[in-house]
């Protein structure tokens, strides 16, 4: 990595032919990460310590049935995800990425301090019971289920700022316009998921035995200071910032662009290879945007910057009426969105294996032989997850350090392979991670039922827990290919005034796996509940089919890399055709800096 960009301390650019310049900004690249990578951390630390062993939470201690605690927590994670996308709007139009962060940090402080108070205070919670010895269990009550709800809810306000705009904030602090920024940013977003895998791994090992073994109440206790430090850090490098200011709102520029297209439809284009005479160019002052040359993707939208005599321009250059007529840069921006929305419905299906992987494995580890050697010590069932991150975590800094620089040398590209060859390798590695799920299943049930250990919720399987190791390592690989790339591909590839929403794309298509998931196991319920084989997706897993589940994803996880495939050969990155159009084309100088330097 690089530890500093003295180059690139100091920026100041000229627009058109004046010689009026930019305020300077400051730069700090790699020396503030501690802050921002450290304030990801510990919020991570904190969040993931409670929402990984929730699902165990709410089965033993608010005394909810497997499926409801399960539909439960991918609702909630659905809800989180999908929230980004306000939180990212919000960033961007009116706020900035530095309040969001700071607000959305203390709203995630607030969400894990009431879930750790569910278990403190015993009104708060149902009554302990044991279902094994045949009592019956006492579900929570309308208040108990408000207050954890009111914890959640503060946890998706935290989540719809922190998630969206962490990245960016961090890319922020590189210079674009240089060689080292550029490197800085590239390793940026490799180092950021080694430090978030990390956490994870820390999480869902000492902070789940701890609440797993020791006390809920203390376990859960913890993540509520650590995200106090992650407020706390972040606060303590705000002088370090570059902070980007909010432009406004780039969707009410994207909707001009739909609606003036529409206005003007029965308008006719020249043909592509022909100079356009009458096309609206325009660049606004201040915008952070780079300039997009032209493409024939989507031409239809070139409808709404045709100039028509009844179109006004105003001495500035720009539209009178930008509702009746816009600018080819508006059109490219709008292409750029709609051109990474086919790749990222592809991201959907891919990440339903890891979300019902990393639910599942959770059961399949329940009813399996958790014992360390010939020790008493039992894996917590939640903690079997980390053996993902493990692999992450290993294989981040590898492909960094190098296979990054071997392929550079190979390929001669950026980043040694373009950004959907590495989400690509990520989705054919989620198709063999299910495949192989499904065999591990069928060998943990068909020991079960000839070699059972009796337990309380159904026979455990004598196989052992570290079966389930392959499948998390090679899950762990597909993760790091595609989340990486997908969210350095958004990053990329949308306008620069809409990175925050970028980063809140990956999240909504999360969002999106989550629903799919419960989409998908509600069908599968009620499909083979009378079917010959009985339910696959039962509360004792013993009874069901879960490595038919599995199957039937991989199966739909082929056909979406063929999918992918289709789309990737037709995707154009940002910037890589040639800008053919002509016409009236103004070019103004920034009159005020878009960056708040406060040093």
């Amino acid at each position: 990595m690089e530890k500093n960009e003295r180059d690139d301390s100091m920026e100041k650019t000229e627009r058109g032919n004046s010689s009026r310049t930019e305020e300077p900004v400051n730069y700090r690249g790699w020396k503030a990460m501690p802050f921002v990578i450290g304030n990801e951390t510990f919020e991570k630390l904190g969040a993931i310590g409670t929402l990984s062993n929730l699902l165990v939470y709410l089965i033993s201690v608010f005394n909810m049935k497997k499926i409801t605690a399960a539909t439960m927590l991918i609702i909630f994670n659905g809800t989180t995800n999908f929230a980004t996308l306000l939180g990212a709007f919000a960033s961007d139009t009116y706020f900035g990425r530095y309040k969001t962060l700071g607000f959305s940090s203390f709203a995630s402080f607030l969400g894990l301090l009431l879930i750790d108070l569910t278990i403190v205070f015993k009104k708060l919670h149902p009554p302990h019971c044991k279902a094994e010895e045949g009592e019956t269990c006492k579900g929570p009550t309308t208040g108990q289920m408000a207050f954890l709800l009111t914890g959640f809810a503060l946890l998706v306000v935290g989540a719809a700022g922190i998630r969206p705009c962490n990245l960016a904030f961090g890319a922020d602090q590189f210079n674009p316009k240089t060689e080292s920024g550029k490197r800085g940013i590239n390793s940026f977003f490799n180092w950021y998921f080694f430090t978030f895998t990390f956490a994870q791994m820390v999480a869902l090992t000492l902070i789940v035995y701890v609440q797993s073994k020791i006390s809920w109440a203390l376990g859960f206790g913890i993540p509520p200071i650590l995200m106090l430090i992650s407020c706390a850090l972040f606060f303590m490098g705000s002088k370090m910032y570059v902070k980007v200011k909010a432009t406004g709102s780039p969707i009410t520029s994207l909707a001009q662009v739909i609606v003036v297209a529409l206005k003007k439809r029965h308008l006719k284009l020249s043909e592509p290879e022909q100079p356009r005479f009458c096309m609206f160019i325009y660049v606004p002052p201040n915008s952070i945007n780079s300039k997009l040359p032209n493409t024939n993707q989507f031409r239809c939208l070139d409808k709404a910057a045709i100039l028509t005599p009844q179109d006004e321009i105003l001495p500035d250059g720009s539209a009178a009426n930008p509702w009746r007529l816009c600018s080819m840069q508006q059109v490219e921006e709008l292409k750029c969105l709609l051109r990474v929305l086919p790749i990222w419905a592809a991201a959907l299906v891919c990440h339903v294996a890891i979300v019902q992987l990393q639910t599942y494995v959770v059961f399949q580890a329940i009813q399996s032989d958790r014992r360390l050697g010939n020790t008493n010590f039992d894996i917590p069932p939640a903690s079997y997850s980390v053996f993902l991150m493990l692999s992450m975590t290993i294989w981040i800094p590898i492909y960094d350090q190098l296979v990054v620089p071997f392929l550079q040398r190979l390929t001669g590209k950026e980043g040694g392979i373009t950004l959907l060859q590495r989400i690509g390798i990520g989705t054919f590695l989620t198709v063999i991670c299910m495949i192989v799920s499904a065999f591990v299943e069928e060998r943990r049930r068909t020991i079960a039922l000839t070699k059972p250990i009796p337990g309380p919720k159904g026979a455990i399987s004598s196989m052992s827990g570290f079966w389930l190791i392959p499948q998390l390592s090679i899950a762990g690989l597909a993760d790091a290919f595609t989340t990486v790339g997908q969210i350095e591909f958004y990053y990329k590839q949308f306008p620069e005034n809409m990175r925050s929403i970028a980063g809140s794309l990956f999240f909504c298509g999360i969002a999106g796996s989550s629903y799919l998931s419960s989409l998908l196991i509600a069908v599968v319920h009620q499909t083979t509940e009378g079917a010959a084989t009985g339910n696959w997706l039962p509360e004792d897993l013993n009874k069901g089919r879960l490595d038919y589940f599995y199957y039937l994803i991989a199966a739909l996880g082929a056909i979406n890399l063929g999918y992918f495939l289709v789309c990737a050969n037709w995707y154009k990155y940002k910037g890589t055709e040639n800008n053919n159009a002509l016409g009236v084309e103004v070019e103004l100088v920034r009159k005020k800096p878009l960056v708040d330097n406060e040093a």
